[in-house]
């Protein structure tokens, strides 16, 4: 049995690389086997010899010519790609508000009340439950809070896929939607080390900074996020640019953090106000009015905040 079964693998490999044989097509020229094909596959050329043997004439290319990337962006004729950002990922068609036909002329009284009546269901049936009436708000309140803060559409993404997530597996059910969303641009701010402090997605959010840190716990949790400790020298660009300190204060600040941050000193401290703190340190050190009103108000901490931690800051530095 052993050696019928050695035989018949012989024979099926011989016919099979009899049928590979047989597809190739020599050159009728040189009979050489070595046949190219062009990147457009319009022509089948003898590398041997040359000759042309099969020539396609039909171009299956666009009929529009770009000479650079942005003559080509706008002549192709494609929708826009699939995105996270949208609970049907853009895959719905999208009725436009305006009441005017493709050469711009307003359409009729008739031709209107049609529209309103298309709009209406075409806004019905992009929601066919419940769980995707939760995902359009969710992922909406996720993108205007993410605009009002200026994160970028990368980092929004991240949030709407944590966001899918969490409803996936069913963390939203008795708990606030807004809350939820709030925790998810939260965390993917954290993820992705963009300085966004949790008193100011709670400014731009419709719940309450306590709700948003415990609904962030339970995510965090229960999805297995790895987020690291935020680092308080991320804030220090954008605090120093709000209050318009020169670049030594900054310098000073970063030097400030670092040896700080060597002696365990953040251990258990806000980031934001332990960036303030190093900046207010800083602005004495080089000579420069900073009220700790002004810099509380841009890291959004309180002036007792900074009066804690500026003198122990000094101190690890050796500064009298």
């Amino acid at each position: 049995m052993a050696r019928l079964t050695r035989r018949k693998e012989r024979n099926n490999e011989t016919e099979r690389n009899t049928d590979e044989q047989a597809s190739v097509q020599p050159c009728p020229e040189c009979d050489s086997a070595t046949l190219l094909t062009s990147a457009d596959g319009s022509e089948t050329v003898c590398e041997d010899c040359g000759l042309v043997i099969e020539e396609e004439t039909v171009d299956r290319g666009p009929e529009w010519r770009a000479f650079n990337h942005q003559d080509r962006q706008q002549k192709s004729r494609v929708g826009a790609p699939t995105t996270q950002t949208i609970h049907d990922k853009g895959l719905s068609t999208t009725i436009d508000w305006k009441d005017k036909d493709a050469y711009g002329r307003s359409l009729s009284s008739n031709k209107r009340r049609q529209m309103h009546r298309l709009r209406t269901w075409q806004e019905r049936i992009r929601t066919k439950d419940a769980g995707e009436r939760n995902l359009q708000f969710a992922l909406s309140e996720i993108d205007r809070m993410a605009s009002a803060l200026g994160i970028p559409r990368s980092i929004r993404k991240v949030a709407c896929v944590m966001y899918r997530r969490a409803l996936r597996e069913d963390l939203i059910q008795g708990r606030s939607i807004e809350g939820i969303a709030s925790s998810c641009l939260y965390a993917a701010c954290r993820s992705e080390n963009i300085p966004r402090s949790l008193e100011e997605v709670s400014d731009v959010s419709r719940v309450g900074r306590k709700e948003i840190g415990r609904s962030y716990m339970y995510i965090g949790r229960e999805l297995d996020l790895e987020i690291q400790p935020v680092d308080p020298k991320q804030y220090v660009p954008r605090f120093c640019s709000e209050l318009g300190s020169s670049d030594a204060v900054e310098a000073k600040t970063n030097e400030i953090l670092d040896c700080s941050i060597a002696q365990g000193l953040l251990s258990g401290k806000s980031p934001t106000g332990y960036a303030a703190a190093a900046i207010y340190a800083a602005s004495l050190l080089c000579d420069e009015q900073q009220t700790q009103s002004e810099i509380a108000a841009v890291a959004q901490v309180t002036d007792v905040t900074i009066r804690n931690r500026y003198q122990e800051q000094l101190d690890a530095m050796g500064i009298d």
